[in-house]
């Protein structure tokens, strides 16, 4: 995204949850920041109120798959199709590979259709391994003007999450930094 204008692109992964989707749009909120939840089709079909929830607090929603698919493991036909059958629930201009993992193939048919969005900044919220503090660390010590933050509203990864997301509001907000949507 571009520099120099003093914003964090804050995403969400895997949603929507409707116990962890509402106390992230509650953080969000308490820090006026704006984010893009990238959304699993299946959990849209399951949760359409926490969906609702996300776009009528003023965020973004994106394209996640269907069912969070591995691109690599896919043919292009059978993903693409995946995709298409979340956009029915999702409605969204923007995309973002399950896992980061896409074939060329599949960006070919996708990109005619969508904005694929990947990231700058993994948080390594949904890593067992990695504790509240190293992923607040994973964030704060790399993130930069423009960076495109991900981090996820799902079950895998709310400890981490629900423990650092304020933390990197606060401390980003107090160097600054504003938090749009996607081409907010």
């Amino acid at each position: 995204m571009p520099r120099g204008r003093r914003r964090i692109y804050l995403t969400f992964d895997d949603g929507p949850h409707p116990e962890i989707t509402p106390k992230v749009l509650s953080m969000l909120e308490k820090f006026n920041a704006k984010a893009t939840f990238f959304c699993v089709g299946q959990n849209v079909d399951r949760f359409p109120e926490t969906y609702q929830m996300i776009l009528d607090a003023g965020h973004k929603t994106g394209n996640h798959s269907f069912n969070h698919l591995k691109g690599w493991n896919e043919t292009a036909r059978s993903y693409v199709d995946n995709v298409m059958k979340a956009q029915l629930l999702i409605q969204s201009e923007f995309f973002r590979p399950p896992y980061g993992r896409i074939t060329s193939s599949q960006i070919r048919r996708l990109k005619p259709k969508f904005r694929i969005i990947m990231w700058s900044v993994l948080s390594y919220d949904f890593d067992k391994n990695t504790s509240p503090e190293q992923c607040l660390s994973n964030v704060t010590d790399h993130v930069k003007d423009g960076d495109i933050v991900v981090f996820h509203d799902s079950e895998k990864a709310a400890k981490n999450m629900l423990s650092t997301l304020p933390k990197v509001l606060e401390d980003l907000t107090t160097k600054g930094f504003a938090f749009p949507t996607l081409n907010g």
